[in-house]
């Protein structure tokens, strides 16, 4: 029965899925009305909820990739679909008499949500595919980052039918808490874990001492080794632009003096959000994983200093660069931490290793929010927050610099 069952099924489904997750990267569409109906136009409060969901993402994937060695794959991704779906469902009856539900439902339930089928179909999909983890890795994570493309016309048609900003985005989250199940439900179905035994045809694993691909770290042991910790900073600092840009691309837009055509910058920064993802995934199995995430974060810190200089539509120009270069990021640490650590417990360990993005999305978002309420209309007053964002990827790069291998566990 295993032999008839075709690896690409894996693929197909976990894309679906991730398509799903990705609606994370929409939350600038909306930034505006959120922040404006229920946080009285306080910007910093309203983006917690983003922030919250990035967040908790790692919370979920820990826990999914824990119950992803006890069970079928294909369960923790339905159970996730149903966290994330009753998320946004209860997301839709939030009232500006009690706000913060918003961070709980949307912004709690719907990471936890996502986060069990985050990791899990990652290392899923590179069990199948131990050959090109790297590509593989980021065609998978390229889909969540393409989910802009996908989502925002979408989610900006429903909005304007539900009565259009500050009122519209609740209607939309009950839509979308629908699709999520959907998709959830019947893409879980359709995942399978391979053999423990799985070899692709043609394909010989490196010789034991030749690569760390074949020492399996479990939790436990990679929580003990000095690398876990170097990377999970670096995971955290290396995010922090693309973080911020992505969840005030549309506002950034908007006080650039272009709100006529400000959803382009959404969907700018989720092309290339996921061009970075398949791009960059692609040339780590070449280049080697932290030589490829060295020149990621020099671009990172290179760009995100040009956003003050950035005039007119070429604002567009430099939010498809930063996305680039952070799609980079999520398209390469999974078969970091898979080389690192190896890929029996993949799951898990790339949840723990989220820990550091989870963070760096909390804090990245309340920067940038804070420092967009200092801005107002006058959006130069935001660029310290990319100031700092520019510095964090610098020490991104001295920690890459340090990092080695670790020795085979015991």
């Amino acid at each position: 029965m295993t032999k008839k069952y075709n690896r690409v099924i894996t693929v197909i489904a976990t894309i679906a899925i991730q398509l799903c997750l990705g609606t994370a990267y929409v939350w600038s569409i909306f930034q505006n009305g959120i922040a404006e109906t229920l946080f009285k136009g306080d910007n910093a409060a309203a983006s917690l909820a983003y922030s919250f969901m990035l967040g908790t993402l790692t919370v979920g994937s820990t826990l999914g990739g824990k119950l992803q060695q006890k069970i079928e794959t294909k369960y923790v991704v339905m159970i996730g679909g149903l966290i994330l779906a009753s998320g946004f469902f209860l997301a839709s009856f939030v009232t500006a008499a009690a706000p913060w539900l918003l961070w709980i439902t949307y912004g709690i339930m719907g990471g936890v949500g996502m986060g069990f089928s985050y990791s899990t179909t990652i290392a899923c999909a590179q069990k199948w595919y131990p050959d090109k983890k790297g590509l593989i890795s980021g065609v998978i994570v390229s889909s969540l980052g393409f989910s802009g493309v996908v989502f925002t016309p979408i989610i900006e048609a429903l909005m304007k039918a539900f009565g259009g900003p500050g009122v519209g985005e609740f209607q939309t989250f009950r839509v979308l808490s629908l699709i999520f199940l959907v998709i959830c439900t019947f893409g879980g179905l359709c995942i399978k874990t391979p053999p423990k035994d799985f070899l692709p045809e043609g394909y010989t694993p490196p010789a034991p001492g030749a690569t760390n691909a074949n020492v399996d770290f479990s939790p436990g042991k990679m929580l003990k080794t000095p690398q876990f910790y170097m990377l999970t900073i670096t995971f955290m600092v290396a995010s922090m632009g693309g973080l911020m840009m992505i969840g005030f691309a549309k506002p950034i837009a908007v006080a650039k003096g272009l709100a006529a055509t400000a959803s382009i910058g959404v969907t700018v920064v989720s092309v290339f959000n996921a061009a970075g993802r398949l791009f960059w995934g692609w040339a780590s199995d070449r280049l080697g994983r932290k030589k490829t995430l060295i020149i990621i974060l020099s671009g990172t810190a290179v760009f995100s200093l040009l956003v003050n200089l950035a005039t007119g539509y070429l604002i567009y120009g430099l939010i498809a660069f930063i996305g680039f270069f952070y799609g980079g990021v999520l398209g390469t640490f999974p078969s970091m931490t898979s080389d690192m650590f190896g890929s029996k417990y993949a799951g898990t360990n790339y949840g723990l290793m989220m820990v550091g993005f989870g963070v760096g999305a909390v804090v990245s978002s309340y920067v940038a929010g804070y420092f967009k309420n200092l801005a107002a209309n006058d959006i130069n007053l935001m660029f310290p927050a990319f100031v700092i964002a520019s510095v964090a990827a610098a020490i991104g790069i001295v920690l890459l610099t340090l990092v080695k291998k670790p020795k085979a566990a015991n």
